[in-house]
């Protein structure tokens, strides 16, 4: 049984000499100082983070602490602000529930401090109640992540694929995490999941615990974490409606707050199934403009796009106009600026 100390005692030495300098991170030095981690900046960016890379990230946290610098600031904003400052982050159920937590959390006065408290709020899971609790508040609460599930997998030479290893990834994890300076201990790992353990070649000569590694003892390192095999994902296909007004609006409408691209603008759509019925929002001559393809966490996506111009006596049965001027095709959610994009095109050669 390796000894969890000396990991942790060499891992936060090592992250004292090589942290990453994060827009939302108190470094080593500052923590030094006495400086604390502002829970609201660790929680925005642990619920950025999530499937998505730190360099996608650090320009829209940039924006959105610029414009909302508090929670309160946040909680107060209009959704459709908000949901146009995430356009192109992805998994847009992330903004609605950053929206609901927030306001939870003004209406409470103050995050929880603890793991249990912060689970209470909405869209708050374990990993990040665990981060938030650990690098704001100090909490010894495990933190993994996918950096961290290869390095727990290596030190430990769990052969055992994903997801299935995962209970037992997190119990190994759950044995290295220190008393003291936990939130740190949780950036070290994850730091060096990214910089030095990382998923292909990893640097192992200047890893911090290479000594203590039951992988590169074996020389198995390189091959873990092991994955099952994905299962294929299924297609669905849809129909996209985008239709321009002869004084340049555009047709649009905002998607349920349920399901997909929740509360977003986008075009009219059919439903997005393998068989899609036409659903025109309104009589036009559409012409079919070609194709774009996106894919989603569980499904890929075709969609037809049919395009019209219109006069400006149209009336739309679903959507409404929006003057050219205040259209911005970057606050639309990733695959209805592909189909803008294609659209735009089209219209502009014929």
């Amino acid at each position: 049984m390796r000894d969890a100390g000396e990991v942790a005692a060499r891992l936060l030495a090592w992250y004292d000499r090589a942290a990453r300098v994060m827009p939302w991170r108190i470094g080593p030095a500052e923590r030094a100082a006495g400086v604390r981690p502002d829970p609201y900046r660790v929680w925005l960016s642990e619920v950025m983070l999530q499937q998505t890379t730190v360099a996608a990230v650090r320009d829209y946290f940039h924006r959105f602490t610029e414009r909302w610098p508090t929670v309160q600031a946040l909680a107060a904003a209009e959704d459709g602000a908000v949901m146009a400052e995430w356009a192109g982050l992805g998994y847009y159920a992330r903004a609605r529930n950053l929206l609901k937590c927030a306001r939870a959390v003004a209406e409470r006065g103050d995050f929880p401090r603890t793991r249990d408290g912060l689970l209470g709020l909405p869209g708050i899971g374990p990993y990040t109640a665990a981060a938030v609790a650990a690098i704001a508040f100090d909490e010894p609460a495990t933190v993994v992540d996918g950096n961290v599930e290869r390095v727990v997998s290596r030190l430990f030479r769990v052969e055992a694929p994903l997801p299935g290893a995962k209970p037992r990834l997190v119990a190994l994890a759950e044995t290295l995490t220190p008393a003291t300076r936990p939130g740190d201990f949780a950036q070290a790992m994850m730091d060096l999941g990214a910089t030095v353990c990382t998923p292909r070649n990893p640097a192992c000569a200047i890893c911090p615990v290479l000594d203590l590694c039951d992988a590169r003892a074996a020389g198995v390192q390189a091959g873990l974490p092991r994955k099952a095999p994905k299962a294929a994902k299924p297609l669905r296909r849809g129909i996209a409606y985008l239709a321009r007004r002869e004084d340049g609006a555009w047709l649009l409408e905002r998607r349920p707050e349920r399901g997909l691209l929740g509360g977003m603008l986008g075009w009219p759509c059919t439903d997005w199934n393998e068989a899609p019925a036409p659903a025109p929002p309104l009589a036009a001559d559409w012409q079919e403009a070609g194709e774009v393809r996106h894919t989603f966490t569980h499904f890929d996506l075709r969609l037809t796009l049919h395009v019209a111009r219109v006069d400006r006596g149209a009336t739309p049965a679903r959507g409404s106009f929006l003057a050219g001027a205040a259209f911005h095709p970057d606050d639309l959610p990733t695959v209805m600026r592909k189909a803008f994009a294609l659209a735009d095109a089209v219209l502009a050669r014929d």
